[in-house]
C-alpha cells in the first residue's frame, strides 16, 4: 500500500464477539469497570423514582450496554467488533471498493441508526459514510446501543436505534492504564497495538488523557481459499490499516449535583481497499485512504436546579476530513493517468448545541423538553488528469429539532412513557462543479423537509427481580446529500425531491435477574418500514433514488449469563431477524430483483469460562450464523445469492498475576474456517493473539 509507512493491525476481520452475551460480568468479576462519564450518555427514559434520575430505564426498552472490561475480556479494539456484543447487532462489510466494516441493528442500516460519543453525533455531511473499524474502544467506558426504541430527546434520524460510545471519567487522585497486543498468522506477526490512559480525580475537578494505536499489515486468508488472479494464498492483499486516537478531557464539579466538561477527540485513519477476488486486476478499483480523520471538541454541562430540575447544556464544533486517491487500474498505486483516476478532497464541519431541561412534579410525574440545532457544511473539491483541480463546492445542511418526553410513574412498579418531536431540515445551498457554468460552479434546486417523531412505552418492573416491557416508536430520517444530489460520475440522476424514510416500530421486552449469579432477557420486535430509498432504474445506464420502498423487519432475540459454580460460568445470545422490502424496479427492468442485504436470518453465540485456578480464566466459545444475502458483482449478470454462513471456534485465556498485571492469549477462527460475507471479500481465517494489560 502506498501512504502506510506505520502498519496497523484490526482484530475485527475475524468475526468472533458478535452476539457475545451482555451479562459477562460473572465471568471477570475480579476486574473492574471504568467509571462511566454520565454526561456522555444518551437520554434514556425517566427511572422509576423521579427522585432517583440515576436509575435506567434504557434496558427495560431493549437497550444494551457494553462495558470496557467486556470488550477487553473478548479482545475487541474497535467498535464494529464491540457492538457485536449486543444480541440482534450485525457486523458486515460494505462489499465494494470503499472497504467499510458496517453494523446493522435489528436490520436498519448505518444511515437509519445514527452513532454519537458522550451524546455528539458523528455524521459524515455528504453521504453518512462510516467505516466503524476506524473508531477505536480501549479508551471507551462503555457503548450503548438502542435497538428500535430511542428517546426524542436524542435527535433525529435514529429510525432503527443509536449507538453511543461514553468516554472514560477517573474515580481516583491517580489512575491509568497501559496495554500492548500483538497479533499473528500464517506464520507471521501481523501487527501491534498501544493503549494508553491517565485520569487524576479531586474533589472539584477531574482530568483524563489518553492514545490509542492499532497497527495492521494485513490480514490472512484461510488456507482453503482458492487463490485467484487478483488475490493469492497468505494475507489479504491491500488489507492495511493505520487507526489511532487521542482524547482530552476537563472537568468542573463545583458540589455533589453539578458538572461541566470541556472535552477533546480525535480519530486519525489511513487505509487500502482489498480487490473483489473474482474480478481481474484491470476490472479493480485502486483505490485508497491517505486519511480519514474526525475530530470533535465539545463542552457538555448539568445544572440542578433545586431538588427537583435540572438543565444540560451541549455545545460542539465536528471537523471530518477525508482523501480518497484513485490509481490507474493495474494493482501498482503508483499512478494516476487514467480517466477514472482521481483524488477527492473532503473538508468537512458541524456546529450545533442543545439544551435539555427537566422537571420532577412530585414522585409522581417526569417531564423533559430539548431544543436542538446543527449545521452541517461539506466542502469539495476533486484533481483528475483530464480536468485538473476543480473548484471547491460547498454544501449547507441546518437541522432543528423541539421535543418533549413525559413520564407518568402510576406507582412504583408502573411507569407510562409519552414523547415527540418535530424535526426540521434545511438545505440552503448545494453546489457542483460544471465546466459550462460560470466560475465552474451550478446549483442543485434546495430541499426543505419537516416531519414529527412519536412514541410511547409501559414499563411494568413487576417484581425486585423482573422486568415486562412494551413500547412503541414512529420515526423519520432525512435523505443524505449523496441520496439527494449525487450523480454517480454520470450513472444517477439527482432528486432534490426526496423525502424522509420512516419506522414505526413495536416491541416487547422482558428480563430477569437471578440475584448476582445471572440474568436472561427476551425481545420480539416488528418494523413497519416505509418511503425507504432505494435506486430505481430510469434505463439501462441510469438509476436515480426514489422513496419507493416498503417492508417490514420482524424478529425475536433472547440472551442470558449464569455462574453455575465459583469456578465455572456459562453464557451467549441468539437473534432471528427476517427482512422483506418490496422491489422498487418497475416492469422490463434489467436490474435484479432486490434482495435487503447484509443480515442473517439466525445467529447465535455460546461461551464457556472456566477458572482452574483463582487467577486463571479459560473461555472457548463459538459463534455461528447462517446464510445472508449479497450481490453478485462480476456480471456480465447481476443477480441476488446468499453466502456467509459460518461457525466459527474461538479460544482465550488469561491469568491475572497481582491487582495490576493481566496477561492474556488466544486463537480467533480456530478451525481457520473460509467464508465471505460479501461477494468476493472473504474475511480472516486463523489468527493468534497476546496482549498484557497493567493497570494503576
Amino acid at each position: 500500500m502506498s501512504n502506510i509507512n506505520t502498519r496497523i493491525l484490526r482484530f475485527g476481520r475475524n468475526g468472533i464477539g458478535a452476539g457475545i452475551a451482555l451479562a459477562l460480568a460473572t465471568t471477570v468479576a475480579r476486574a473492574q469497570d471504568p467509571a462511566v462519564f454520565n454526561l456522555g450518555e444518551i437520554d434514556v427514559t425517566a427511572p422509576n423514582d423521579s427522585q432517583n434520575q440515576t436509575t435506567d430505564n434504557g434496558a427495560a426498552l431493549g437497550a444494551t450496554t457494553i462495558t470496557n472490561q467486556q470488550m477487553y475480556e473478548f479482545d475487541l479494539n474497535t467498535l464494529d467488533q464491540a457492538a457485536t456484543l449486543a444480541p440482534s447487532v450485525v457486523q458486515s462489510s460494505s462489499g465494494n471498493a470503499r472497504n467499510e466494516s458496517v453494523l446493522f441493528v435489528r436490520g436498519f442500516n448505518r444511515y437509519q441508526v445514527p452513532l454519537s460519543i458522550d451524546g455528539v453525533r458523528i455524521y459524515l455531511p455528504y453521504d453518512d459514510n462510516l467505516d466503524f473499524a476506524q473508531f477505536l474502544t480501549a479508551d471507551i467506558s462503555e457503548v450503548q446501543i438502542a435497538k428500535g426504541y430511542v428517546s426524542v430527546l436524542d435527535g433525529p434520524g435514529a429510525i432503527g436505534g443509536a449507538i453511543n460510545l461514553v468516554s472514560r471519567k477517573p474515580q481516583k487522585a491517580i489512575e491509568g492504564e497501559i496495554r500492548e497486543g500483538t497479533e499473528f498468522g500464517d506464520g507471521q506477526f501481523l501487527g501491534a497495538s498501544t493503549n494508553l490512559y491517565l485520569g487524576t480525580r479531586q474533589p472539584n475537578w477531574y482530568l483524563s488523557g489518553s492514545a490509542n494505536l492499532v497497527q495492521l499489515n494485513g490480514f490472512p486468508l484461510s488456507e482453503s481459499f482458492t487463490p485467484t488472479d487478483s488475490q493469492g494464498p497468505g494475507l489479504r492483499d491491500h488489507s492495511e490499516t493505520l487507526n489511532a486516537s487521542g482524547s482530552a478531557h476537563f472537568g468542573f464539579t463545583p458540589n455533589a449535583t453539578d458538572e461541566y466538561s470541556i472535552n477533546f477527540v480525535k480519530q486519525v485513519g489511513q487505509k487500502d481497499a482489498p480487490f473483489q477476488t473474482d474480478l481481474p486486476v484491470t476490472s479493480q478499483k485502486n483505490w485508497t485512504w491517505p486519511y480519514w480523520n474526525v475530530q470533535n471538541i465539545y463542552f457538555l454541562s448539568n445544572t440542578a436546579i433545586g431538588d427537583s430540575s435540572y438543565v444540560k447544556t451541549r455545545l460542539y464544533y465536528s471537523r471530518f476530513d477525508n482523501a480518497l486517491y484513485a490509481y490507474n487500474p493495474d494493482g501498482l498505486f503508483d499512478l494516476q493517468t487514467f480517466k477514472g483516476a482521481f483524488q477527492s478532497f473532503y473538508h468537512d464541519y458541524g456546529i450545533g448545541g442543545s439544551v435539555e431541561a427537566g422537571t420532577n412534579f412530585g414522585k409522581f410525574d417526569t417531564l423533559k423538553g430539548t431544543l436542538q440545532y446543527r449545521r452541517d457544511d461539506h466542502q469539495a473539491y476533486e484533481w483528475a488528469p483530464t480536468t485538473g483541480v476543480q473548484p471547491q463546492t460547498v454544501d449547507l445542511t441546518d437541522t432543528y429539532t423541539v421535543a418533549l418526553e413525559n413520564t407518568v410513574h402510576i406507582n412504583r412498579q408502573l411507569d407510562f412513557v409519552l414523547g415527540t418531536a418535530y424535526n426540521w431540515r434545511d438545505t440552503p445551498e448545494a453546489q457542483y462543479y460544471s465546466s459550462t457554468a460560470p466560475g465552474n460552479i451550478a446549483y442543485y434546486a434546495t430541499n426543505k423537509l419537516g416531519a414529527p417523531d412519536g412514541q410511547g412505552a409501559l414499563i411494568w418492573r413487576y417484581s425486585d427481580s423482573d422486568t415486562l416491557s412494551a413500547n412503541i416508536s414512529s420515526r423519520e430520517r432525512f435523505p443524505t446529500m449523496w441520496e439527494l444530489y449525487s450523480a454517480e460520475f454520470g450513472n444517477a440522476l439527482p432528486n432534490p425531491t426526496l423525502q424522509p424514510e420512516r419506522a414505526t416500530n413495536y416491541q416487547i421486552t422482558w428480563s430477569r435477574k437471578f440475584g448476582s449469579t445471572g440474568d436472561v432477557s427476551a425481545a420480539v420486535f416488528y418494523s413497519d418500514v416505509q418511503n425507504l430509498i432505494e435506486g430505481v432504474e430510469l434505463s439501462p445506464s441510469l438509476v436515480q433514488n426514489q422513496n419507493v420502498g416498503t417492508g417490514y423487519f420482524v424478529g425475536a432475540e433472547a440472551s442470558g449469563s449464569y455462574q453455575l459454580r465459583d469456578d465455572l460460568s456459562i453464557g451467549g445470545n441468539v437473534s432471528f431477524i427476517r427482512r422483506h422490502v418490496d422491489d422498487p424496479q418497475g416492469t422490463g427492468a434489467t436490474l435484479p430483483t432486490y434482495e435487503p442485504t447484509g443480515v442473517p436470518f439466525a445467529e447465535g453465540f455460546l461461551y464457556v469460562t472456566w477458572s482452574p485456578l483463582h487467577n486463571l480464566n479459560l473461555t472457548p466459545s463459538v459463534q455461528i450464523a447462517d446464510s445472508r444475502w449479497t450481490e453478485n458483482e462480476t456480471g456480465p449478470t447481476y443477480y441476488y445469492y446468499q453466502t456467509g454462513a459460518y461457525h466459527l471456534v474461538n479460544f482465550i485465556g488469561s491469568y491475572q498475576f497481582d491487582n495490576h498485571f493481566t496477561l492474556q492469549a488466544g486463537v480467533k477462527n480456530l478451525l481457520d474456517q473460509n467464508y465471505a460475507l460479501s461477494d468476493g471479500y472473504p474475511e480472516a481465517g486463523r489468527t493468534f493473539f497476546l496482549k498484557g494489560r497493567l493497570v494503576f
